[in-house]
């Protein structure tokens, strides 16, 4: 490998702002904050919730009257 070319790569602290975890990786960054990590997001933790809305297909089905069963 060339000298002086590639970051140095070292052991970094990864913060959750959201629940104040906090664990270590290699970056090349010394410190990392993010929004939401393992322990706290909703696809995770199994506390997801479905928001029911309306998709381009289920408009086009409604607006032409194609759910009517006959």
């Amino acid at each position: 490998m060339k000298k002086g070319v590639h970051p140095e790569y070292h052991r970094c602290t990864v913060t959750c702002i959201s629940c104040g975890n906090t664990f270590e990786t290699g970056s090349t960054l010394k410190e990392i904050k993010v929004d939401t990590c393992a322990n706290c997001h909703p696809f995770y933790t199994g506390k997801q919730r479905f928001v029911q809305s309306d998709g381009r297909v289920d408009r086009f089905n409604r607006k032409y009257g194609l759910n009517d069963k006959k």
